[in-house]
C-alpha cells in the first residue's frame, strides 16, 4: 500500500525509523513543532495536507501509463503522526482517502507505545515533564538554558527589571512539575540527551527518570495494523471529534456523512 504520513517535527526521528521498517510505501510530511499551542492553526495545516492530492491524481492517465512509478500511486490512506494534541486533530475531515489517527491524548503515548502505559505513569507521577530526541532538538526545554535565553529576550524587549518580574510570574508554572522523564528510543545521540535531561532536572530541582521508548503504536500505524481501540479510521467524508468520555481521544462525529470508498 501507499501511505502518506503527516507528522509533527518533534516526532521526526521516531516516524522516519518506523517508516523505514514498514513493508509499505510511506511518504512522510513533517509540520513544525509547536502547532499544538495553536490548535486552530494545527487543524488548518493538517487539513491542508490531508486534502493535498498525490502526484498521480494530478497527472493524465496517459502520463501515468508512460512513466508511472510506485511513488506516483494514489494514497491508500492518510496517517497522522499526531494524537488529539489540544484538540488540534478534532474536526478534521477525511478527503478522498481514509484518514487514520491514533486514539491518544498527546505525543507521549506515541513515544511510550500506548496510552495505557502513559496513563499508568501519569497516575503515579502527575508532575512529569517529558524529554525526547525530537523535543530536545526542536524547542527550548525547561532548564538553565531556557531560563537564561528567555530572561535575555524579555530584557531586550522590556528592560531588566521588567524581565525579572516576568520570569517570577512564570515560576508557578515550573512549580507544577517535579520530575523530568527522558524517553529513550536508542538513537545514537541518546547519551548526550540523557545527560542534558539530567542537567535540566538538577537545575530545576526536579527528579530524573528514564523510560524505554516503545515503537509499537507508531509502527502499527505505518504498517497498516489499526485495531479499533488504538486508531480512529475516518472513511472519506467523515469528520473527527474529541470524545469527552474517552480521556482525550477521538471518535467519529455522529452527524458526519460518509459516502464510502470506491467500489463499496
Amino acid at each position: 500500500m501507499h501511505f502518506k504520513v503527516i507528522g509533527c517535527h518533534a516526532l521526526r526521528r521516531e516516524l522516519y525509523a518506523c517508516a523505514a521498517r514498514s513493508p509499505h510505501l510511506v511518504d512522510v510530511i513533517m509540520l513544525p513543532q509547536g502547532l499544538h499551542e495553536q490548535p486552530d492553526i494545527l487543524r488548518q495545516e493538517v487539513q491542508r495536507e490531508v486534502d493535498a492530492l498525490p502526484m498521480a491524481q494530478r497527472r493524465s492517465r496517459q502520463e501515468l501509463c508512460d512513466g508511472a512509478v510506485e511513488s506516483d500511486r494514489p494514497f491508500d490512506a492518510i496517517l497522522l503522526g499526531y494524537a488529539l494534541c489540544s484538540n488540534g486533530t478534532a474536526n478534521l475531515k477525511a478527503g478522498s482517502s481514509p484518514l487514520v489517527i491514533p486514539r491518544a491524548h498527546d505525543c507521549i503515548s506515541l513515544l511510550l507505545g500506548s496510552r495505557k502505559r502513559y496513563q499508568d505513569y501519569f497516575d503515579r507521577h502527575p508532575g512529569t515533564y517529558w524529554y525526547s530526541s525530537g523535543w530536545i532538538e526542536t524547542c527550548l526545554m525547561p532548564g538553565k538554558e531556557r531560563y537564561e535565553q528567555t530572561l535575555a529576550y524579555y530584557a531586550r524587549l522590556y528592560g531588566e527589571d521588567n524581565a525579572q518580574y516576568l520570569m517570577d510570574l512564570q515560576s508557578d508554572w515550573y512549580q507544577a512539575y517535579h520530575r523530568a522523564a527522558y524517553v529513550d528510543w536508542g538513537f545514537p545521540n541518546r547519551e548526550r540527551e540523557q545527560a542534558f535531561t539530567r542537567k535540566c532536572a538538577a537545575d530545576l530541582g526536579w527528579e530524573y527518570d528514564e523510560l524505554q521508548g516503545d515503537a509499537g503504536l507508531l509502527q502499527r500505524l505505518v504498517d497498516g495494523e489499526w485495531p479499533e481501540d488504538e486508531f480512529l479510521i475516518l472513511q472519506p467524508g467523515q469528520i473527527s471529534e474529541a470524545d469527552p468520555a474517552g480521556a482525550g481521544i477521538l471518535k467519529t462525529k455522529s452527524d458526519a456523512t460518509s459516502p464510502g470508498l470506491a467500489g463499496e
